[in-house]
């Protein structure tokens, strides 16, 4: 008798279980969408969002005015040269003045210098090359302030988020794990997507000043190289 108890109990279990497997396949699947979350994240993704564009925007136009400024100009120095050493200021002048790069513009201002102490031709190179290097930093420092405050309004969103759903929970008194579990994965979305341009934003900010720091030294390295030219007829 006993034995037919336990046979009928496990029988009825397993039905149970194979209606309740039956019941949950004919839910319909919900798929997590990107597009979706964003649009859930609420307000804040808006500022995150002009935050990325303003950031690539300037990435990508520092990068290419800085990639044109990092060019090879071993000709330039060349045909610079060549010419100091044949007495032709003139073509020099114009050869560099053509160019229209940074090297050119600072050898350009050291020749119009040419006949006054040589420190004082090092002096106009100098602060030709500091006007350079400026014109290249410019705006550089924005992607900086994007990669530092999109973080911020991540978390700002999530925290207000946060703040409403126990604000809805105290009016009606629904404490499910359901409802706050709902709404708190929909908020932390802000989070991830302040982290996401925050990171992007940081990583393009520092090969943005890799990039000019290669350009100093080369126009560093170019620059002494000119000097050491103009004191050549005086050894």
């Amino acid at each position: 008798m006993l034995l037919m108890q336990v046979t009928d109990t496990a029988a009825k279990l397993i039905d149970t279980a194979q209606q309740a497997t039956q019941q949950l396949a004919k839910l319909p699947d919900e798929e997590l969408r990107f597009g979706d979350l964003l649009i859930k994240g609420g307000w804040v993704m808006i500022p995150i969002g002009i935050l990325a564009v303003l950031g690539l925007v300037i990435f990508f136009e520092r990068f290419f005015t800085i990639r044109k400024a990092s060019k090879n100009e071993s000709h330039l120095m060349t045909q610079v040269r060549s010419s100091v050493q044949s007495g032709n200021l003139e073509s020099a002048i114009a050869i560099c003045r053509n160019s229209n790069s940074p090297l050119g513009r600072m050898l350009q201002k050291g020749l119009l210098r040419i006949g006054r102490p040589i420190k004082d031709i090092e002096g106009a190179i100098e602060n030709v090359g500091k006007l350079e290097v400026s014109k290249l930093e410019k705006n550089i420092g924005i992607i900086g302030i994007v990669a530092g405050i999109a973080p911020m309004f991540g978390f700002l969103g999530t925290i207000a988020g946060v703040i409403k759903i126990f604000y809805d929970i105290s009016k009606t008194d629904n404490i499910s794990m359901g409802v706050i579990s709902g709404g708190l994965y929909v908020k932390m979305v802000t989070s991830a997507a302040g982290l996401f341009v925050g990171i992007i934003a940081y990583v393009c900010y520092h090969i943005l000043n890799m990039m000019v720091d290669k350009v100093i030294l080369k126009l560093e390295t170019d620059a002494i190289e000119f000097i050491d030219l103009l004191e050549e007829p005086s050894k």
